[in-house]
């Protein structure tokens, strides 16, 4: 079958709720699933022994305290009983889709990687899962309010054994450029990398980031983010879900005829913001200093 593993932020308030419905979702795949909780932040001892999922809460950090890829990836595998482990953000809901289109891609492909784009909307309250109807009720909700993101938001790695080996870096989880660069290491290694989007349904339920001291602006602009962007290597370095080497569809999988244009596209957006970046520093700026004291003798400022 397959080991889920995760990390969790503390369960208090509204985020104990979302976090409690996914890894319910997951219980509920298949008897035989296995689970892995990493961390040690308040609620998640508790949440382990409620759901049945092996808990290591000695996974270590980053200085800032985010997760480390490495190790968590590393010791997935080594628990794992199975073939086949999957990383999965402990926000988003699974349903049976996802197992569906994992039993595909392990039929076509022996080394893979899964990926798939999200669906956002706002759950306020635990699932009714003792309802017969809440996955068709959930599916309603989703397809009738909530906004699919972009390939560049990627929270779910399903993965055969040996695809990312021993040799990970200290990444930290739940920052910028680790999805990414996750995608680029299984694309470097020569491994299919199958898009899933239009056959699963994977469901992120929205919420704040007050789990940083810096909120939003830790979370995107932090030591985590150029530490990571550091170690990944760079822009060279990072794919995102449309640069996946094939789609699963309804009629099968097949090549996607997008990557490469998607790929340059990228690149592009990429040299432009480099380009931009040069002329500020090497003609914008430089012009600014040289006519301060003329701007300043003309009361040309920016507040006038």
């Amino acid at each position: 079958m397959l080991t889920l593993f995760t990390t969790a932020k503390a369960f208090r308030g509204h985020i104990a709720i979302i976090q409690r419905n996914a890894l319910k979702s997951w219980t509920l795949l298949d008897p035989q699933m296995q689970i892995i909780l990493f961390g040690d932040d308040p609620g998640t001892a508790e949440a382990a022994r409620d759901f049945g999922a092996l808990y290591r809460p000695e996974a270590p950090k980053t200085p800032s305290g985010a997760m480390r890829l490495d190790y968590m990836f590393a010791t997935a595998e080594e628990l794992s009983p199975f073939g086949i482990c999957c990383y999965v953000n402990c926000d988003i809901i699974l349903m049976p889709d996802f197992l569906a289109a994992l039993r595909r891609t392990q039929a076509a492909y022996s080394q893979f990687l899964m990926i798939g784009r999200r669906w956002d909307i706002a759950i306020t309250q635990p699932l009714r899962f003792d309802s017969p109807a809440w996955q068709r009720e959930l599916v309603a909700h989703v397809r009738q309010s909530a906004k699919q993101r972009t390939p560049d938001w990627i929270d779910y790695f399903a993965f055969s054994r040996g695809v990312y080996g021993s040799d990970l870096p200290p990444l930290a989880i739940g920052r910028l450029f680790w999805d990414n660069w996750l995608v680029w290491k299984a694309m470097a290694g020569g491994n299919a990398v199958v898009d899933v989007s239009q056959m699963v349904l994977a469901v992120h339920q929205n919420h704040d980031y007050n789990h940083h001291p810096q909120a939003e602006k830790g979370i995107w602009h932090g030591e985590d983010q150029r530490a990571n962007f550091r170690l990944t290597g760079g822009y060279g370095h990072l794919r995102t879900i449309a640069n996946a080497t094939y789609v699963l569809t309804a009629t099968g999988i097949a090549r996607n005829r997008f990557q490469r244009l998607h790929y340059w596209r990228v690149r592009a957006g990429h040299a432009a913001m480099l380009l931009f970046t040069k002329a500020q520093r090497y003609m914008w700026h430089p012009f600014l200093d040289a006519t301060r004291p003329l701007r300043k003798a003309l009361g040309l400022r920016k507040s006038a």
